[in-house]
Order: structure tokens, then sequence, then C-alpha cells
């Protein structure tokens, strides 16, 4: 049976399929919004987990080419009146090249090497946009509303935001899907599980890694870009933000990393939980620390996540959760 024929393939599909088509069936702007984040996030750890669950190396940059890529984007459009699409696009594009550029460097080193320099990555981009004049330096970039007027006005540009978001994520973990069951992804998994043993077997290991992330970066680009133009203006601040990585990270272990199902599951628990710290009075400055405190229980009990218990305690479950 072909991979995409699979239940694995279609459950994850389904799930972002109605969740997300909820919101364009009801047409309300507050339930739009919740979902829209969590779409973000769900694509978000999708992404990231085309590279850190396929070949074990965590990246704590991820969040670059979500500010790089929907800085670029983000600035076509106000500045040169681009389209959504498009612009999208070329940020996606983009990040990805970035990813290249910066995989020749840091994919040579390994484990906590290659998590710090990632870290280092992020903040040298903040310091570039920063003080790069056609970003805008420490201001950032805003349109002009009345740009708002070529998608029919506000409330139709952010419903076309929106139902990008939808596609963009349905794509991503269809990538994710057909990369782990390819040639290509056996490759990866064995990076992950022995490199070196990889590269005796045959495995092109620079190459895979890069490709790897390349793929996973494209996607950030383009959702930085819908995330900035839905919200009218973009900041390094905001770009850039660490802790975003952090709670990808999270998610992708809660779900269940190296799955795909994992990261869809795990950014919609995670983000319910998330919106209960955010408007709680007693815990709406503690909930990075929850964060940190669910990543080390995570790693201390489930560390194959929630998609990888089911797995183990009900093996019949295998075939449907991937």
């Amino acid at each position: 049976m072909k991979p995409w024929r699979q239940p694995g393939f279609w459950i994850p599909l389904l799930l972002i399929l109605v969740g997300g088509g909820v919101a364009l069936v009801v047409r309300k702007d507050t339930l739009r919004e919740m979902t829209f984040t969590l779409l973000m996030y769900v694509a978000l750890a999708s992404s990231l987990n085309i590279l850190m669950g396929y070949t074990g190396y965590v990246n704590f940059g991820h969040i670059v080419f979500f500010g790089l890529g929907g800085y670029t984007g983000f600035y076509f459009i106000s500045r040169h009146g681009w389209h959504l699409v498009p612009a999208a696009l070329v940020g996606g594009l983009t990040s990805a090249l970035l990813a290249a550029l910066l995989g020749l460097a840091v994919l040579r080193l390994r484990g906590a090497y290659f998590a710090l320099a990632t870290i280092g990555i992020n903040e040298a981009a903040r310091a570039f946009v920063n003080n790069f004049r056609p970003f805008g330096g420490p201001t950032g970039l805003f349109v002009n509303f009345a740009i708002y007027r070529e998608y029919g006005g506000a409330p139709q540009a952010l419903w076309l935001t929106y139902t990008l978001l939808l596609i963009t994520t349905l794509v991503a973990v269809a990538v994710s899907y057909t990369v782990k069951n390819s040639r290509f992804g056996l490759g990866l998994l064995a990076i992950r599980e022995d490199e070196d043993a990889a590269m005796v077997m045959g495995v092109r290991t620079p190459r895979a890694k890069t490709i790897a992330y390349v793929i996973s970066a494209f996607f950030p680009g383009i959702i930085g870009t819908l995330f900035f133009f839905k919200n009218g203006n973009v900041e390094p601040g905001d770009a850039f933000r660490l802790h975003m990585s952090i709670e990808v990270l999270v998610m992708i272990m809660l779900g269940g990393n190296g799955t795909i199902l994992g990261p869809v599951l795990g950014a919609a628990a995670y983000e319910r939980l998330r919106g209960y710290l955010l408007t709680s009075p007693l815990f709406k400055s503690l909930h990075l620390a929850f964060a940190g405190l669910a990543l080390l229980l995570i790693v201390l009990f489930i560390p194959a996540g929630l998609v990888g218990w089911l797995r183990r305690r009900f093996p019949v479950l295998r075939r449907w959760l991937e």
C-alpha cells in the first residue's frame, strides 16, 4: 500500500482540516484568532520536526526563519505593494536559502554544540535586523492600512490570511509525512540513530542534513509573513523571540518526537495550557516556567511523547498513529 493511503497520513490532516475549517464555517473573529495561533504552532512544530524529529538535531534557532522570512515577505508588501501570496512565498524561499547557507557551517556540529550555535544565530539575526535600515531598524516595518483595500478590506484580508495559514499547515504536515516515509527519510532516521554508522552505510549525511534543514526552514518563512501581515507591523523583538523556539520544542516532545501526529497533538495540548496560564491572574507570568517544567517531566517520564506512549501501550493503534 502506498504511504499516502495509510491512516497515519490522513488522520492528522483531517484533524487540522476539521479544526481549522470550523472558523471558516462559523465566521467568528474570536474563533479565527484562536485557531490562527493554534495552526501557526502546529505548522512550526511540524516543520521543526523534519529536522529535530528525523535527524535528532535540536534546533533552538527555528524562530530565525520565522523572523527573517517574515521580515522579507513583509518588506515587499509594505514597501513595494506586493500581494500577500507571492510575498509569503518569497519569505519562505528566503528562509530556505538562509538555511542552505547556514547548514554548510552549523550542521558540521553535533549535539550540544549545534544547539548552542542555533541560539547564537538567533541573537545574531536579531542584532542584524535591529541595525538594518531597509527593515526599519529597531522600529521595524508598518503597513499603510489602505493596502488592505486590495483584498476587499481588512476583514477579508484577515480571512484570506487565515485560509492561507490553514493551507500552509496542511502542506507542512503532508511534506513531513512524505519525507519520513521516503528513502531520503530513512537516511535521516539512520542519522538520528547513529550518524557515523549511517555514513558507513552510504548515507551522504552532510547533504541529507542540509536538505532537511532547508525543508524545515521554508514553512516558518511563509508563516512569519502571514503573521506579520495580519498584525500590520513587524519589530525585531516580535520576530526573534527565543522562547517561541523553546515552546515549539516542548510541543514536539509532548506530542511525540519524530512522529507525524505528535506535533499536531502536542501543539493543541500546549496551546490549550498556555491559553489558560496567560489568562490566569496567578500564573500569567509563569507560563515559560511551566514550559520548562513540562519539558523536564516529558524527558523523564514519557520521552516518546503522547503518540509514542499510545503506540507502546496499545499496539493495535500503531497502524493509525504515525
